[in-house]
């Protein structure tokens, strides 16, 4: 036996040698076997088979990646689908996979180097059995598809499932060590590899070693089922039946004409903040009976009271702008517009001749206003000849703001929500103040930022020292 293992060793160093040099070899006589071979052993026994591996195509027109990563060495023997490597190409990572089972001799490319498609990534040592391929001497082979073509007679006689009926089995040396080495015939056993190669998982099936369905059969083997694996196309979306058209009507209507109209006004903005923290405390004191005569006392009347004062100093902001005449109206009367949501859309009627009321007065009108607007019993009249504007914002949350003018008339104000920051005093303590911001806009054409700044002192002076709104009740 010792002799015999000897020879087919021996033997299989001479065919290497024949195949690589293209001509025959003469062996030596090992020492202890002078007389069991002759001057010369030519045999094709084994043969030992050193196959390229080139990166094939990956689709979408790339031409060359970059290697990022290798997952072997020389020297490491993989089989079919052990990891190789990672290519980078511009669009993604791909790992690239073994065809074959065997010995990696070399690898071509360094990690960050780049490699071409349809060139060497790597060599493989495969041993192929006797018979199995034709006495070529390539070599290399350039796809798996040479590797895995079968027979002509075989490719005749393949049966249901992939198995060849007749002929030679497709299979690799170590699938048939593993059936030579458990009396298997592989003929016999169901194929599920490419072009019906038998597979190390179908010899391990159906040897019994793992559970049956274990390994699933190459795509080109499994029969189309019909039109339950056929993909659904998908029903294009009608883009005009997804939407819904309303037409502006009633406020928002009027809104388009006169945001139109209003931003054709040359605005500019001025911010400051309010302490208002007095003020949260007089209010305070006062609700319960403003209630008691039947007044919801919010903090718009000092909003608005605050502002007429201040508007009897500065009143060309109380005041309109003739463009075609090019002259400034100034009014007497204070008709403080307010912005107010209600379900038509947000409106802005005006409390008439605020100069004229007391705060009292000024938050029972307002109540009416806001009753009118959430019933939509609002008339002309509550519109009408509106002279100066405020909106307040804070309500639902917001701090900044840039309100549009409503023409004719050349300021609004915007009041932000009032929030408890920490501030100085006059001793330098930190101490909590209730801050709000509040945002005005003004028609640049009539206003000069000097006149707003002023006039905003003046009223944020007055709500700093809500008592000084007493002082002109009317």
């Amino acid at each position: 036996m010792a002799g015999l293992f000897n020879l087919r060793r021996y033997g299989a160093s001479i065919a290497r040698h024949h195949l690589l040099t293209g001509g025959p070899a003469r062996l030596r006589r090992p020492s202890g076997h002078a007389n069991a071979f002759g001057r010369a052993l030519h045999t094709t026994s084994v043969l030992d088979r050193v196959v390229s591996f080139h990166l094939s195509d990956i689709g979408e027109g790339i031409r060359e990646v970059t290697v990022k990563e290798w997952y072997v060495k020389v020297g490491d023997v993989v089989e079919q689908f052990d990891n190789l490597c990672e290519v980078q190409s511009d669009k993604a990572s791909v790992t690239i996979t073994s065809r074959y089972d065997g010995k990696i001799l070399k690898l071509h490319h360094d990690v960050d180097s780049i490699a071409l498609v349809g060139k060497p990534l790597l060599d493989f040592d495969v041993e192929d059995e006797e018979g199995e391929e034709s006495g070529s001497s390539s070599s290399d082979s350039s796809s798996d598809e040479e590797d895995a073509k079968p027979a002509p007679q075989q490719a005749a006689g393949q049966g249901v499932g992939g198995q060849a009926a007749v002929g030679k089995v497709l299979a690799t040396p170590a699938v048939r060590r593993i059936a030579m080495e458990n009396k298997v015939d592989l003929s016999k056993v169901p194929a599920t590899g490419r072009n019906g190669r038998v597979l190390k998982g179908d010899v391990l099936e159906f040897l019994q070693v793992i559970p049956k369905g274990t390994v699933k059969p190459h795509p080109s083997l499994v029969p189309p089922t019909g039109a339950k694996e056929q993909r659904k196309p998908e029903q294009p979306i009608d883009l005009k039946q997804a939407e819904t058209v309303v037409p502006l009507k009633g406020v928002a209507k009027a809104m388009i004409r006169s945001m139109t109209e209003a931003l054709k006004i040359p605005h500019f903005a001025y911010c400051d903040e309010v302490d208002v923290s007095r003020l949260v405390e007089v209010r305070s004191q006062l609700k319960e009976e403003a209630a008691r005569q039947g007044v919801k006392l919010t903090y718009m009347p000092f909003f608005l009271k605050a502002a007429s004062n201040a508007l009897l100093q500065h009143p060309i902001l109380n005041s309109s702008f003739d463009e075609a005449a090019e002259s400034v109206i100034y009014k007497s009367y204070h008709n403080i517009s307010v912005a107010m949501q209600t379900p038509q859309g947000l409106v802005v009627p005006n409390v008439k001749h605020v100069e004229q009321k007391s705060i009292l007065q000024i938050a029972h009108e307002l109540n009416a206003l806001q009753e009118r607007g959430a019933k939509g019993a609002l008339t002309p009249n509550d519109f009408a000849n509106g002279t100066f504007a405020l909106s307040n914002i804070g309500i639902i949350g917001g701090t900044y703001t840039h309100p549009v003018v409503i023409a004719p008339q050349v300021a609004i104000g915007g009041l932000g929500k009032t929030r408890v920051l920490p501030r100085f005093d006059e001793a330098g303590k930190v101490v909590p103040a209730h801050i709000m911001v509040v945002s005005w806009t003004a028609d640049h054409r009539v206003i000069d930022g000097v006149t707003m700044a002023s006039f905003s002192n003046l009223w944020k002076q007055y709500l700093e020292n809500p008592n000084l709104l007493m002082l002109g009740a009317k």
